[in-house]
């Protein structure tokens, strides 16, 4: 792999999930780079190629986060994709983490070690 292909995490410093998912990734020497959206929030182009890559907002979004339930009402049914593009710019946490973007641009989120093991086609 090249560092052209070099695997992006994208997620929360403490996040829970992040940190297994990183281990993960050292374990298995599969190189990489993380980046917390919340000091690096993702441009408004990166958000929509994900949504287009989850099958949409919605299913970008951790609805059982603390973050989401805390939305005023109004807020948790964005009706255009510049109402997406600016709730998820300005709570970049309400995106399910972690989003693992592969140096050919594919785009997953969440971790398992059996998902990941397919992901980057390691064998048990």
């Amino acid at each position: 792999m090249t560092a052209t292909m070099t695997t992006r995490i994208y997620g929360l410093k403490n996040c829970d999930t992040c940190k297994k998912a990183l281990n993960w990734l050292k374990r298995f020497e599969v190189p990489h780079q993380f980046v917390d959206y919340r000091d690096n929030k993702p441009a408004p182009e990166t958000l929509l190629e994900w949504a287009r890559q989850a099958g949409g907002f919605d299913a970008l979004i951790n609805k059982s986060s603390t973050t989401w339930r805390q939305l005023p009402d109004n807020r948790k049914s964005p009706g255009s994709e510049a109402e997406w593009k600016l709730l998820l710019r300005e709570h970049p946490q309400l995106i399910r983490r972690p989003v693992v973007v592969t140096g050919d641009g594919t785009m997953t989120q969440g971790f398992s070690d059996n998902g990941f093991k397919q992901r980057f086609g390691i064998a048990k």
